[in-house]
């Protein structure tokens, strides 16, 4: 197969692995995965993946080496990456802060030099000199939560609910971004026809599983007389399915609504006269 004739695809180890390669085994791109293989089996022979660290991808996409890559919107900024945003997938929610000792507040931090730790160089140094902090810097690597306050006086991480930063006796300072995994693409990828296509179908196998989660089908039978009040009542996609049930004895009534409706829904459908409701999950939506 010609060299150009392949999509070269990056999926991040570590937390938010889990997120990405249940969603890829979900649109049936990829057929085997697991973190202790650098190289999944994918099921396209058109598509090339590997396994790399969150903090390498969005630069390793930049300057062409992949095509196309899922990584956290943070570390798209720490690194400055030129890359081209697709999709954010909302996976593992959290946000970049400041945080210290419970003990001090912003205005001690800033009256005395102190030591900052964070994974997070540049977006650390860009929020310390913008808020005129007199600073040592400290590079981690993991555990940042872990530095104050023997050997820290303020860290900046990431937190999705803040709770180990509470266990841990700190306080967040300031919140500087919320972060999420994006789905991010190369520039000049996006320029190539074939390249272009084959990230195109992609993005809509993964739109598919992503709006499949979100929706289920809710199947009842109708009699004749209840029909047109309880098709009023059903928020649908475009138009319910209806179909007469056998001896014209009601009809068959189908409807694909938000997962989040069901609860409001069921218990009023059975109220207007709706019979034998069924509710089940798809496995990918194309709308």
């Amino acid at each position: 197969m010609a060299k150009d004739k392949k999509l070269k695809m990056l999926i991040p180890k570590g937390k938010i692995f889990a997120s990405v390669a249940k969603l890829l085994h979900e649109t049936n791109l990829i057929q085997e995965i697991n973190e202790r293989s650098y190289f999944p089996i994918c099921a396209d022979s058109e598509i090339e993946a590997k396994l790399m660290k969150p903090q390498n991808i969005p630069k390793l996409i930049e300057i062409g080496a992949h095509d196309l890559g899922f990584s956290g919107y943070d570390w798209v900024v720490e690194t400055a990456a030129q890359v081209e945003e697709l999709l954010d997938l909302g996976f593992d929610r959290v946000k970049i802060v400041s945080a210290a000792p419970a003990a001090l507040s912003k205005e001690q931090l800033k009256s005395q030099k102190i030591i900052v730790a964070s994974e997070y160089e540049n977006i650390a140094r860009k929020y310390l000199d913008e808020e005129n902090f007199d600073y040592l810097f400290l590079r981690t690597y993991g555990a940042t939560e872990a530095f104050p306050p023997e050997d820290a006086d303020l860290i900046i991480d990431n937190t999705a609910t803040g709770q180990t930063l509470k266990e841990n006796g700190l306080k967040i300072i300031d919140e500087l971004f919320p972060s999420s995994t994006r789905l991010i693409a190369n520039s000049a990828s996006l320029k190539n026809f074939w390249k272009k296509e084959k990230i195109d179908e992609i993005l809509m196998l993964i739109a598919s599983v992503l709006n499949a989660r979100q929706r289920v089908m809710l199947e009842m039978n109708v009699p004749s007389d209840k029909l047109e009040e309880i098709v009023k009542v059903l928020p649908c996609m475009r138009a319910p399915t209806v179909s007469m049930l056998f001896n014209e004895q009601g009809y068959a009534v189908k409807v694909a609504v938000l997962k989040k409706e069901t609860s409001r829904l069921i218990p009023l459908l059975k109220k207007l006269g709706a019979t034998d409701i069924l509710e089940y999950e798809f496995r990918k939506v194309v709308i």
